[in-house]
């Protein structure tokens, strides 16, 4: 799922929409965490929200959305309280009841993006003391509607949006069926606040570690290690990036298990390399740690999230992993304690941040391909840099904020870029594209189109081949070309060590619904050369194809060949597969 910001989010246009709710009277007080005060102690403002937006195939009745997001506010404590100013100027949480209202229409005026639209109604309705602090906006289309669930930040965090659009959907589900929706409550976020101060002091050590990384950012929450021009409030720059595609994020987690780390510790350690060349210091970041510390509070909306700080010196994996778990341990007690020797959080201007999620560990899960879903911030000014990574099963995602200065831009962007190319070339130079065999190493890369001929001359050398094959070097370009640009392919050459191809296959991910909705993985051309058969290549070959399509999702591989190949036959046969249909072409 990509992260981008309200300004960059892609919309339809259509009507603007947004169900009102109306808050009752402050109810019963409830405690406020510490980030919560730190947040909504700054007072209302523009753009302290966080949205999740996703696509809904068919129309929707509006009273069936309306009902089912009344049950998602029914399920979850924090959807029902706000904040209000105390005498003494700190916030107060209170529960409230929560009463239903009716959809309005927002005027898009005329000329204005809709993306402006959308970004004034949830500035207005998701601010810190706002009754409540949250919205659901929908954009209707013929084909469909675009639904925006937005929420001051005190009150969700990236997770919480989660499990808010499973709920919703959950529960429309159950509306359409003529149901009521059946959403058990969730523990409240209030409880979790209760907990956490009730944990034990932290012991010394970590007091003492916290107090030496600030030391070494001078006495600061740690920043950015390179200028980024005037340390003021500048309007914000925003970069979207998909840093590795699905297969470049499989290689380079393969790469991880093989080092023994995680896959965050590596991309920790290149962060601490790029830091290292560019601005000659160790890396040190501001590391939100999320608090879900037990599954009582996997299904809970929350801000479930408390700052660490992370220091990485050596970009060795196993000392980037050592530095992240140092990091995620310092984030497990409470800031209020520790932080007390500096009177509150010591922020200055260029903190540097930095925030990953790993999708596919998380126990919340919803369809975000099929739903077009896509993590949405809000639009401000900022004077530090913000960097969130996402990975999930479509590979690895960052969104970086930062000032939109000149040296920002030079500063950022190039410690952005070379990030980047860092993690692409270690994927690609990882172990997970490796052949060994014996005191032979092979490599497993993407097809580039430069080895379009190395390609033909291989489909040609054999007996079938050498009849239908090689005519022709520019449709074979045209095709490649059709082939790299569905990403459901991968057209594989394996290499030597002399940089040689000398094999090739076609990799071909394909979904369907027979077999209980099994996804295949279809495997064609494969060839070896010739003076490099009978080396155990070809099944080295398949063995990382099957690896391929497992990590795709495939749970059946299948392949054809011809008749007369008796050969291939028996090979496929050694490797487990049966010859259990019959398959049939015709010339079209």
């Amino acid at each position: 799922m990509r992260l981008t910001n309200v300004a960059h989010l892609r919309l339809p246009f259509g009507r603007l929409l947004g169900f009102d709710v109306t808050a009752g009277p402050p109810g019963r007080s409830l405690p406020v965490s510490f980030d919560q005060r730190r947040h909504v102690g700054a007072g209302d403002r523009a753009g302290s929200w966080m949205a999740l937006s996703f696509k809904l195939s068919a129309p929707v009745p509006l009273d069936e959305l309306a009902t089912a997001w009344l049950a998602v506010i029914e399920r979850h404590g924090t959807l029902r309280t706000v904040f209000v100013p105390g005498e003494d100027g700190e916030p107060r949480l209170h529960e409230v009841d929560i009463v239903p209202g009716g959809w309005v229409e927002h005027e898009i005026a005329a000329g204005q993006a809709v993306n402006d639209a959308l970004r004034g109604v949830l500035d207005r309705a998701c601010s810190p003391y706002g009754r409540p602090s949250h919205r659901l906006c929908v954009l209707e289309t013929a084909v469909g509607p675009t639904v925006v669930i937005a929420a001051d930040h005190s009150h969700v965090d990236m997770w919480s949006m989660l499990v808010i659009a499973r709920d919703l959907l959950a529960a429309l589900a159950a509306v359409q069926k003529g149901g009521k929706p059946a959403l058990p409550p969730a523990p409240p976020f209030a409880d979790h606040t209760r907990a956490l101060r009730d944990r034990q002091a932290a012991p010394e050590e970590v007091h003492r570690r916290w107090a030496e990384v600030l030391a070494g950012s001078g006495d600061v929450m740690p920043r950015f290690p390179l200028s980024l021009g005037e340390a003021t409030l500048q309007e914000e720059r925003v970069e979207v990036r998909d840093v590795l595609d699905v297969d470049d994020s499989a290689a380079f987690s393969a790469q991880a298990r093989d080092d023994g780390v995680s896959t965050l510790a590596l991309v920790v350690g290149a962060m601490t390399e790029v830091t290292r060349e560019l601005a000659g210091t160790a890396l040190r970041a501001v590391f939100p740690v999320h608090s879900r510390y037990d599954p009582t509070w996997h299904d809970s909306v929350g801000w479930f999230i408390t700052n660490s700080v992370l220091e990485s010196a050596d970009s060795d994996p196993r000392a980037s992993a050592e530095a992240v778990k140092e990091a995620v341990r310092m984030g497990s007690w409470p800031l209020a304690d520790i932080l007390r020797p500096w009177g509150e959080m010591p922020e200055a201007p260029g903190m540097f941040a930095i925030s990953w999620l790993d999708l596919r560990r998380l126990p919340v899960r919803v369809d975000a391909t099929g739903l077009e879903a896509q993590y949405v911030g809000a639009t401000i000014r900022t004077d530090g840099v913000m960097l969130w990574f996402i990975l999930d099963e479509a590979g690895l995602h960052l969104r970086c904020r930062y000032p939109d200065t000149p040296e920002a831009r030079r500063h950022v962007g190039a410690w952005l870029d070379t990030l980047i190319a860092r993690l692409r070339s270690r994927a690609r130079a990882s172990v997970g594209g490796l052949l060994r065999l014996g005191d032979r190493t092979y490599r497993v890369q993407r097809a580039e189109r430069a080895d379009v001929p190395a390609l033909v001359e291989l489909l040609s050398d054999d007996e079938i081949g050498r009849a239908r094959e090689g005519f022709d070097i520019a449709s074979y370009e045209e095709a490649y070309d059709a082939v790299t640009r569905d990403a459901s392919h991968y057209l594989a050459v394996v290499r030597d060590e002399g940089d040689r191809i000398v094999g090739t296959m076609q990799l071909t991910i394909i979904p369907g619904l027979s077999r209980g909705g099994a996804t295949r993985l279809q495997i064609e051309g494969v060839r070896v050369a010739a003076a490099e058969r009978s080396r155990g290549i070809g099944t080295a070959m398949l063995e990382w194809a099957h690896d391929h399509g497992r990590h795709r999702g495939a749970t059946l591989a299948q392949v054809t060949t011809d008749r007369v190949r008796e050969r291939a036959h028996a090979f496929y046969a050694r490797l487990g597969y049966e010859n259990s249909h019959v398959g049939l072409k015709r010339a079209l």
